[in-house]
């Protein structure tokens, strides 16, 4: 009986830890957008983005406080948080995803991965699907991700007044960019 629960025991070990290595993880991913105008560009680097990557099977996810983005001028940071994203009433923005015919990357090989995404991000409680190119990276068993993608500020709510409308632009280049960190068991 004892020699059964000690496997047990093992085998239960073995696959928490193959298991846990599947999954993917950073809690420092980068965030940013851009936006030009002939006025003035707005810029803006969130640095806390969270995100998990299943290699076994291309499921993405992203998470991002909005309070947490960085502006050059106090008072475009204040106008970003209080007029157009509310962040005190929605204080983060997610993306959830798959990485569409996705073939798992082999960790052995130094090699950037393109693929195309497709998932749902959901700004202020409104959520809209998008699809985009994606890189992934390996180096050294590492893995580094890459993207891109356009958001329209009216698909989410964000209501820009008429005397500003021209300091905006209508479209939004967002990027983000992680490196990602093997997900360790609870021990």
């Amino acid at each position: 009986m004892n020699r059964y629960l000690t496997s047990l025991l093992f085998l239960l070990i073995i696959s928490s830890t193959a298991l846990s290595q599947s999954k993917y993880y950073t809690k420092r991913g980068h965030v940013s957008f851009f936006s030009e105008t002939p006025i003035e560009n707005i810029e803006a680097l969130n640095k806390k983005g969270t995100s998990v990557l299943d290699v076994t099977n291309g499921k993405l996810e992203w998470a991002v406080l909005i309070k947490a983005f960085q502006f050059e001028k106090a008072l475009m940071q204040e106008h970003f948080n209080e007029n157009y994203m509310e962040s005190g009433k929605f204080p983060k923005a997610t993306f959830v995803g798959q990485i569409v015919d996705y073939e798992p990357i082999d960790l052995s090989k130094n090699q950037a991965y393109t693929y195309t995404v497709k998932g749902d991000l959901k700004i202020r409680d409104i959520t809209k699907p998008i699809e985009t190119k994606a890189v992934l990276t390996v180096e050294n068993g590492k893995i580094k991700g890459e993207s891109s993608f356009e958001v329209k500020p009216e698909d989410y709510g964000i209501k820009i007044p008429s005397v500003v409308r021209e300091n905006i632009a209508r479209i939004i280049e967002v990027k983000v960019d992680c490196n990602y960190e093997a997900l360790k068991s609870v021990k």
